[in-house]
């Protein structure tokens, strides 16, 4: 489901529009989900191998897995954090912060930052809560961790730096965009020396030192007639290639953008409301039917389309090697040929939806469902 955050004053409005698409997405007309296809020795000739399960609370809220030197962070919405070897799937630490999360886990490795529903960053070291911080508005984008600060953007389009070691605020920069933004994980990244957020529709390049902008870029104009039909946030998960970062717009558009300079390589118009994900060829996203769609990275024109899937509910695609894989709203994992899409694996999980976008960490893939439950497979 689609949520979106709102100013006070036009609370009453996204409201109204929110209620409308609920109701939609519950009538007898809801479009069906394509049968699954038929696997067969001939077709499904790549594994998806489990080596290990475990499990955290449930993923209610945009939570995203973060992964570092072959180590996966994670956490549930009831607020447990927990740092798990992707080798084996034991805990490293795990640590109850008895309070609900709204947006993270952000991690180098060392420290690692979550938001709470009542706008506290938390920091965490060696499972030890090392400095709390409170924000001025919601987030729902996972902390950045980087160069010993934690970068935070929060839905009144505000980005700020913190002290990494004392979580001191160093400084702030807000933009002013529209009323809507959504209630999803946005986008920030580190490239090189620069830090990159994405701020309605903008592809924005910042000092990491004091905030200054560098560069803007678009990636999605806003179009329509109500705040709705106008949202162009910039989506989490992007595929990057050294400095070429390709973004989705929400509803809009996939662009690469160089991100050393701000130029745009190339944009092309598709509707979809997750991230992307890719290798140095090919740049893959799904549309919000779950149309699976591959472009060219170099110059964006497609290279083949599947609706194989089509309305299961796609999670944002993971590129490995020469496969990808998906989650869907029913829990299934999906692994389909890079090359031409034909249908390669599946396998199940509990049977709740895959929350997020799987991820790769030292040979491993790791996913995790709403009802908490995180698996382990081994890349074949």
């Amino acid at each position: 489901m689609i949520r979106f955050f709102c100013s006070l004053s036009k609370c009453a409005i996204a409201i109204a529009l929110i209620s409308t698409l609920i109701a939609c997405s519950s009538t007898p007309d809801k479009p069906k989900a394509s049968e699954l296809p038929a696997l067969s020795s001939a077709t499904a000739n790549q594994p998806i191998s489990p080596i290990w399960s475990t499990r955290v609370g449930p993923v209610s809220t945009p939570l995203s897995v973060a992964v570092h030197a072959g180590q996966v962070a994670l956490a549930s919405s009831d607020g447990v954090l927990v740092l798990i070897n992707a080798s084996t799937g034991r805990d490293v630490w795990r640590v109850a912060l008895n309070t609900p999360l709204q947006a993270g886990v952000g991690t180098d490795g060392t420290r690692f930052a979550v938001v709470t529903e009542s706008n506290e960053v938390i920091t965490v070291e060696a499972g030890q809560i090392i400095w709390r911080f409170k924000l001025n508005a919601s987030t729902y984008t996972s902390p950045l961790v980087a160069g010993g600060r934690v970068f935070v953007m929060t839905a009144d389009r505000t980005v700020l730096a913190l002290d990494g070691a004392t979580g001191q605020r160093l400084w702030s920069q807000q933009r002013s965009g529209d009323p809507l933004v959504l209630r999803q994980p946005g986008l920030l990244m580190a490239v090189e020396d620069t830090l990159v957020a994405g701020l309605s529709g903008r592809l924005v390049g910042l000092n990491p030192n004091n905030g200054s902008v560098r560069w803007e870029s678009v990636v999605g104009a806003s179009r329509g007639t109500n705040e709705v039909e106008r949202l162009v946030d910039i989506v989490s998960g992007v595929s990057r290639q050294g400095t070429v970062v390709c973004a989705r717009s929400f509803q809009t558009s996939v662009s690469c953008v160089d991100a050393a300079k701000g130029g745009t390589l190339w944009s092309r118009p598709t509707n979809g409301h997750q991230g992307l994900s890719g290798n140095e060829e090919f740049v893959v996203g799904v549309d919000s039917d779950s149309q699976i769609m591959v472009w060219n990275r170099t110059n964006g024109q497609p290279v083949w389309n599947s609706d194989v899937l089509r309305f299961r509910g796609l999670t944002a695609p993971l590129v490995v090697a020469k496969s990808i894989f998906f989650g869907d709203q029913t829990g299934l994992l999906h692994r389909l040929s890079l090359e031409d899409g034909k249908v390669q694996n599946r396998t199940s999980t509990d049977g709740s939806a895959i929350a997020n976008q799987p991820v790769s960490v030292a040979g491993v893939m790791v996913a995790v469902t709403r009802n908490g439950g995180v698996y382990g497979y081994r890349l074949d």
